[in-house]
């Protein structure tokens, strides 16, 4: 019998060198066994905004620090329990069942006042408190006047103590806000002496991070950033707000130990955007991602749709019906499974062929 030959159809392999050069795979025969058995999807090519982020330890807190000194002497009869919050007009604490109440101001009490002081900005500061609380409608201005003296009575007679017209350096501690109380240095019964009584912060949740110093390019003020709470589920934006000008030495665990020194870090601050989400924690540690590099408005496919050319570089294979083609392209950013490409021809809304899930 007359041997048989077999026809052998063979594709044309049409190859442009060169960036965004074009692997042309035209195929409308079967594809071989081998070929079959390899599952494949596809995807879109997209036009997208992607990121890198990197991501850094933190620490749920509150911003700023106070240290509330008591001038009494006596015997400490109330006092402050920790997480307690507390606000203009309130108890701080009492020495003598005499209540010592918080005011706001910058300045700290220095002097009694009282009619015929020198005018000061301290007295300014107190007109400013008892105004605000509702014990008199007084021209704020440095001056202690009989008028400063009658409203400081009315106050007095609401706090249930001796009504004398004169305010005490016992009578008030100042803060430029509302207190959160962190510690407190004495026992009730215990004697009151001069000295710091109470370390407090105020009631703004924050994030403190430590930043490595090689990153801390990363961290400006005025950059957003993702915080993902303890829950690890819920995630909250907010927004760098301080960063340290001077890095923090190493950790001196570390250096007490065997172990190498930690490397050394810059305390920076965020502030979130929604701090109720994070209002039932505590001095527990978060995540906060960092935005590296980012690109917006870019065409992006799936990391995995990307082919590795023999000559080196990359290609995708773009669908059209029963055919697709390999275009190759350049790659720019890459950010979690996506990453950004570039090449002759390429649109969004394109299909590109991916390995199936």
């Amino acid at each position: 019998m007359a041997e048989r030959r077999a026809i052998v159809l063979i594709a044309v392999i049409v190859v442009a060198v060169g960036a965004g050069g074009v692997v042309v795979f035209e195929r409308s025969q079967t594809p071989s066994a081998s070929e079959s058995t390899i599952a494949t999807g596809s995807a879109s090519v997209v036009r997208t905004d992607l990121a890198t982020t990197i991501q850094v330890n933190g620490t749920l807190g509150y911003a700023g620090s106070y240290l509330v000194a008591n001038q009494a002497n006596g015997t400490y009869t109330a006092l402050p329990a920790p997480g307690q919050v507390i606000t203009a007009g309130q108890q701080v604490y009492e020495v003598d069942g005499r209540a010592v109440v918080l005011f706001y101001g910058p300045r700290p009490v220095w002097r009694p006042l009282s009619l015929g002081v020198p005018d000061g900005p301290d007295v300014a500061q107190l007109k400013h408190n008892l105004v605000t609380l509702g014990f008199g409608t007084l021209r704020i201005d440095n001056h202690f006047d009989a008028a400063t003296a009658a409203d400081v009575r009315r106050w007095q007679a609401h706090l249930g103590v001796p009504v004398t017209g004169i305010v005490g350096m016992t009578d008030m501690v100042y803060a430029s806000g509302p207190i959160r109380v962190d510690t407190v240095s004495a026992s009730l019964g215990d004697p009151a002496r001069p000295g710091t009584l109470v370390n407090a912060s105020g009631t703004s949740q924050v994030v403190n991070l430590s930043v490595p110093v090689a990153q801390e390019y990363l961290a400006r003020v005025g950059d957003t950033v993702s915080v993902v709470l303890p829950d690890g589920s819920t995630t909250v934006s907010g927004t760098i707000t301080s960063v340290s000008k001077a890095a923090a030495s190493a950790s001196t665990t570390a250096q007490s130990s065997n172990a190498p020194p930690a490397p050394a870090v810059v305390n920076a601050t965020v502030v979130l955007a929604n701090p109720a989400l994070a209002a039932s924690f505590d001095q527990a540690p978060v995540t906060v991602s960092i935005t590296d590099q980012s690109v917006h408005g870019v065409l992006a496919v799936p990391i995995n749709a990307l082919v590795a050319l023999a000559g080196g570089g990359y290609g995708i294979y773009v669908l059209a019906g029963h055919t697709r083609r390999l275009v190759g392209v350049r790659t720019g950013l890459f950010s979690d499974t996506m990453v950004q490409v570039s090449g002759t021809g390429l649109a969004a809304g394109m299909s590109v062929q991916v390995p199936a899930s």
